[in-house]
């Protein structure tokens, strides 16, 4: 038997942010009071505590998506 290809499609989707990543640039931000620290890489934003404030930081441009 041989298949005809139309299966429901599983899979095939871009992942997170749309497959764009971020790269190894840029700068973490505290959502609560703005500190901004640089990225690095290997390293994710939401690891990271605010030297300010303590609450966690978050990508630069995660951040501007959201406004």
């Amino acid at each position: 038997m041989k298949n005809s290809g139309k299966g429901l499609g599983r899979g095939g989707g871009r992942g997170r942010n749309n497959g764009g990543g971020f790269g190894a640039g840029g700068y973490c931000v505290c959502a609560k009071c703005g500190e901004k620290v640089s990225h690095q890489q290997g390293v994710k934003c939401t690891t990271l505590k605010c030297p300010k404030c303590g609450h966690t930081m978050i990508r630069e441009e995660l951040l501007n998506q959201n406004k």
